[in-house]
């Protein structure tokens, strides 16, 4: 990219960054330092601003680098995953965010614990709360590392390494200094820039095709080199059998991971009431159920204008498609409309990252200082020396997540949030659907559930094409591939509801009936809800 492109770019997200620092700074001044006011802003956040919150936590780099790429690259099979995380919100909504809204105060495990052993299960469900933010962070930390890599001509490694390095750093810094409440406000700023980007290149790319839908997935087939294949199922999971039902895997990791990820629960403490809470999911799922509607169209208008031989050029697994079409659509690599373009929507990806990784480096700090230290260091820790913790956490989540991101450069970031919804959902949702239906529960159950699902993932993970065996795996030159999928949750998912299921009937510990009893009627009817 020319000098211009970088320069403006950088102009504008180090505005962003400046005025999200400013948040930062402000809200650290007027905090009184409570775990409350850390982790849930107070309880303070309307259900218009916790939804607009709730979609920034959602839309990262994934859906708007990585599901518009796949999309130019592989057409309809690309559509799976803004199906995927779009359908999710529809098991939130019925199932999730009122019940844990009453039944929590911070983190997934306080809705487990709220009838069990607390110990072993904050354990556990802290363990698993970590690990799924962990795995979503890398996700996120690639998606810089490509960025900078394209607005840099793609030469430098050292730029894109310093680049997840300096994320990492801003996201410990907002987390550390202004716990949820600039999250929270990070969030929205960071939502409406994308949204306002989003539109517009939308609104660019019908014009360019007079609006007609149809001649655009025209074009866009006829640039993709596979003609109608690329407009009809298969074309990425539809070789064999082992594509079907990677297909399939990724389709039920998608639709249940959401309501297990660690930074999207957190977000029902931030409103006051639980019916705050299901007013703020209508909002974001209007909000994210827009805008994914509009990926559909910058996902083929990436395929016709620029074509997915030029994003494959710029960016193997088609991270980079949306600049690209920016670039294109403002008038080509030379002109002046095309530079103010591509630096618009650079920078709003930028803030899109760096807005996604506070959130859940928030989300597990969180669950290390009110779950982990909690329960293995001091039964009853204050909450000022907890939030302390929680901002020490921080930094150590936020080391993990720049190394994890620098290993995984080249890795596509929606198929890296699969991999993380698959944990969520094999892992926290079966614990989570238990504790709040099954009265004969137990805390062996909740124990063997999250172990039952979060084991087996990573256990699949590791033995997968992902790892090794394969060109485009993290260690091609080692072959310890035995799992043939690349999405372990069609196995993972059912182990973790089984091992729940086999937990439980093995106890020697009867379920407390009345534990339960109060925690279905907290949980239907906010009685005693924090």
């Amino acid at each position: 990219m020319t000098g211009h492109h970088q320069t403006l770019a950088l102009l504008l997200f180090s505005g962003f960054v400046a005025v999200t620092l400013a948040i930062t700074t402000w809200v650290s001044r007027n905090r009184h330092g409570s775990a409350e006011e850390f982790y849930a802003g107070g309880r303070l956040f309307s259900p218009m601003e916790n939804g607009f919150a709730i979609a920034g936590d959602y839309m990262s780099a994934a859906s708007f680098l990585g599901v518009t790429g796949l999309i130019a690259l592989y057409g309809y099979d690309g559509l799976l995953y803004v199906v995927g995380f779009l359908v999710a919100w529809l098991v939130v909504l019925f199932f999730v965010a009122e019940l844990v809204r009453n039944c929590g105060r911070f983190t997934l495990a306080d809705v487990v614990a709220a009838r069990m052993s607390e110990r072993p299960v904050r354990i556990a469900a802290g363990t698993s709360s970590v690990t799924v933010s962990v795995l979503y962070l890398v996700a996120q930390m690639v998606g810089a590392g490509s960025l900078v890599a394209l607005l840099l001509g793609g030469s430098s490694g050292a730029a894109r390494a310093w680049t997840v390095i300096g994320v990492g750093a801003l996201m410990v810094i907002y987390v550390s200094m202004g716990g949820m409440r600039a999250t929270t406000w990070i969030q929205i700023v960071k939502a409406v820039l994308l949204l306002s980007g989003t539109i517009a290149l939308t609104v660019l790319v019908l014009v360019r095709f007079q609006g007609d839908f149809d001649q655009l997935l025209r074009t866009a087939m006829e640039r993709s080199g596979h003609g109608e294949a690329f407009l009809a199922p298969g074309l990425k999971y539809g070789g064999d059998w082992t594509a079907r039902l990677d297909f399939i895997s990724l389709g039920l990791a998608l639709v249940l991971g959401t309501a297990g990820l660690p930074h999207i629960l957190s977000r029902f403490y931030t409103v006051p009431t639980a019916r705050a809470a299901r007013r703020s999911v209508v909002w974001s799922i209007g909000l994210i159920g827009g805008f994914y509607l509009m990926t559909i169209v910058l996902g083929f208008g990436a395929a016709a204008i620029v074509g997915p031989e030029a994003v494959r050029r710029s960016n193997a697994a088609g991270n980079t498609a949306v600049p690209l079409l920016a670039l294109d659509l403002g008038g080509g690599t030379n002109s002046t409309g095309g530079t103010v373009l591509f630096a618009i929507v650079a920078a709003v990806a930028f803030a899109t990252i760096l807005a996604v990784v506070a959130g859940i480096t928030l989300a597990s700090s969180a669950s290390v200082a009110h779950d982990l230290y909690a329960s293995l260091r001091r039964r009853h820790a204050k909450p000022r020396s907890e939030v302390t913790v929680a901002r020490t956490a921080a930094v150590g989540v936020g080391v993990v997540a720049i190394a994890l991101g620098l290993l995984a450069r080249d890795l596509n970031v929606a198929f890296l949030v699969g991999l993380a919804f698959a944990v969520a959902a094999s892992a926290n949702l079966p614990v989570l659907m238990y504790s709040l239906f099954w009265r004969s529960f137990t805390t062996r159950g909740a124990v063997w559930s999250v172990y039952g699902g979060l084991v087996p993932a990573l256990g699949l993970v590791l033995l997968s094409p992902v790892v090794t065996g394969s060109p485009e795996s993290l260690f091609p030159g080692v072959d310890f591939q035995y799992f043939p999928l690349q999405n372990p949750g069609i196995v993972s998912i059912p182990l973790g509801f089984l091992a729940g299921w086999l937990g439980t009937v093995t106890s020697v510990e009867p379920a407390d009936e009345a534990k339960h009893a109060e925690t279905e009627v907290r949980s239907l009817t906010g009685a005693g809800a924090v």
